[in-house]
């Protein structure tokens, strides 16, 4: 029999039960990619985190994000969840598929640093469809899930969403439908009917592209962020350079260990 160390994470949460849960199994070293899938789907969370201690030079640990139906390019929510878990001093160094990503601590905060998004200005008829609003810019961040911008006119726009999920699950975007915000200066929502998720209850990856794409318009460098889904989540985000820089608080909720 094998056994995992299993850690259930809610990332980005104020408090326990809020932000969003990741899994984090920390591994010896890695098993086949179609075993860490099934084991993804069998937590069934947005995301579960494997790491594996690295090889590499100034790295701690590999790091891979599976959902329950396929290994993601990015993932902010289940890094900063990660850190949470393994880090045993100041920081921790982690190698993934969207290069170094370190999880540092500062004052009472985790923070995640990560490359912050290049957009680009498209057009989405069938995705501005899907999400049964009139036709927008859409600002594409490739490289982050496909997240996919749309700016709404307020908070209570963005509340109001309602999109058409079989519709949305036949695009590979991951909206990010935005607003400047009331109790925080931004507010979100994201949807990830592609890879299983319908609504994802706090999402890094689109926090890195929403840092390049509201520091420019609030003319400053950092911002707070709420992402108003059902769980809530806070996020305290900054530009340093060409990185994003994203902090907010961790809560462990399950201990355990996973047998096979």
């Amino acid at each position: 029999m094998t056994t995992i160390p299993f850690f259930q994470v809610d990332a980005f949460a104020e408090r326990p039960l809020t932000g969003n849960p990741a899994a984090v199994m920390p591994l010896e070293r890695w098993l086949d990619d179609a075993l860490l899938q099934a084991i993804a789907s069998e937590n069934n969370l947005s995301e579960t985190a494997f790491t594996a201690p690295s090889d590499q030079e100034d790295v701690d640990f590999d790091l891979r994000w599976f959902t329950p139906k396929a290994e993601v390019e990015m993932c902010g929510h289940a890094t900063i969840a990660s850190g949470h878990i393994l880090m045993t001093g100041s920081s921790v160094r982690f190698s993934t598929k969207s290069g170094l990503m370190r999880v540092t601590r500062s004052d009472d905060l985790l923070e995640l640093d990560m490359r912050a998004a290049v957009l680009t200005e498209v057009k989405e008829p069938e995705l501005c469809a899907a999400l049964r609003l009139p036709e927008k810019a859409v600002w594409l961040a490739d490289g982050y899930n496909d997240a996919a911008i749309v700016e709404v006119a307020d908070e209570s726009a963005v509340r109001a969403v309602k999109p058409d999920f079989k519709a949305l699950a036949k695009i590979h975007r991951m909206p990010v439908v935005t607003a400047r915000g009331q109790s925080e200066d931004v507010v979100s929502r994201v949807f990830v009917p592609y890879l299983g998720i319908d609504e994802d209850p706090v999402t890094g990856s689109a926090h890195a592209a929403l840092v390049s794409y509201w520091t420019e318009r609030l003319g400053r460098n950092d911002f707070s962020a709420l992402q108003a889904s059902e769980r809530t989540g806070v996020l305290h985000c900054r530009r340093k350079g060409d990185r994003a820089v994203l902090g907010g608080h961790c809560h462990t909720v399950i201990v355990g260990q996973f047998q096979l």
